[in-house]
């Protein structure tokens, strides 16, 4: 197995820093995007595992971190589910342009859902893996349980996650509450 840093442009302006895990010897048979769990980053150990396997097997694995997080530019408190689906698409048309087009999307939690939300906007995905994807988006409106009506009535407030500080907007909660995975699942049959 290769990896190679990889850096791109998203429709923001921001810098977003990815992976690439590629087979050592022989073709790619498949390009797979992997979207990393909320609040993570593309170098996550399920992440990196799962390239490593799938490298060896002749899947090139895309990894990246989303606005704001890990090496990728932007400030993570003006992100929200909508601006990780569109950080996907960028991802994707910076495969189809440079490499090839992503048949498999994988994604991690929050991660598998917007796996889910962007698979029936691109042609060339032919499968979807999710690993502990939450059937609606909301669901990690528990995160912030604590937090709820300081965010909701100051607009933002200061939430510790996973071991670090992190700046929540109530934009982000409204974002995820009008997110329904089962509505996109519904329709991936007709779309893959």
């Amino acid at each position: 197995m290769t990896r190679r840093k990889i850096e791109f442009t998203n429709r923001e302006g921001h810098t977003l820093t990815g992976a690439l895990e590629q087979p050592e010897a022989g073709p790619v048979r498949v390009m797979a995007l992997f979207a990393h769990c909320f609040t993570c980053g593309k170098d996550v150990v399920a992440a990196t595992r799962i390239a490593s396997a799938l490298a060896e097997q002749g899947i090139a694995v895309f990894r990246f971190d989303f606005t704001g997080l890990g090496g990728s530019d932007g400030d993570f408190g003006n992100t929200n589910f909508s601006s990780n689906v569109e950080d996907l698409l960028d991802a994707a048309e910076f495969l189809t342009e440079h490499y090839q087009a992503p048949r498999l999307l994988i994604g991690h939690s929050l991660g598998g859902a917007a796996v889910i939300a962007v698979a029936q906007r691109l042609n060339s995905v032919k499968a979807v893996v999710t690993i502990g994807a939450p059937a609606t988006a909301s669901h990690i409106n528990h995160l912030f349980i604590d937090h709820y009506d300081e965010i909701m009535t100051k607009e933002t407030a200061q939430v510790h996650l996973a071991g670090r500080n992190f700046k929540i907007q109530r934009q982000l909660i409204e974002d995820l509450e009008n997110y329904n995975s089962v509505e996109h699942i519904k329709t991936l049959g007709k779309a893959l």
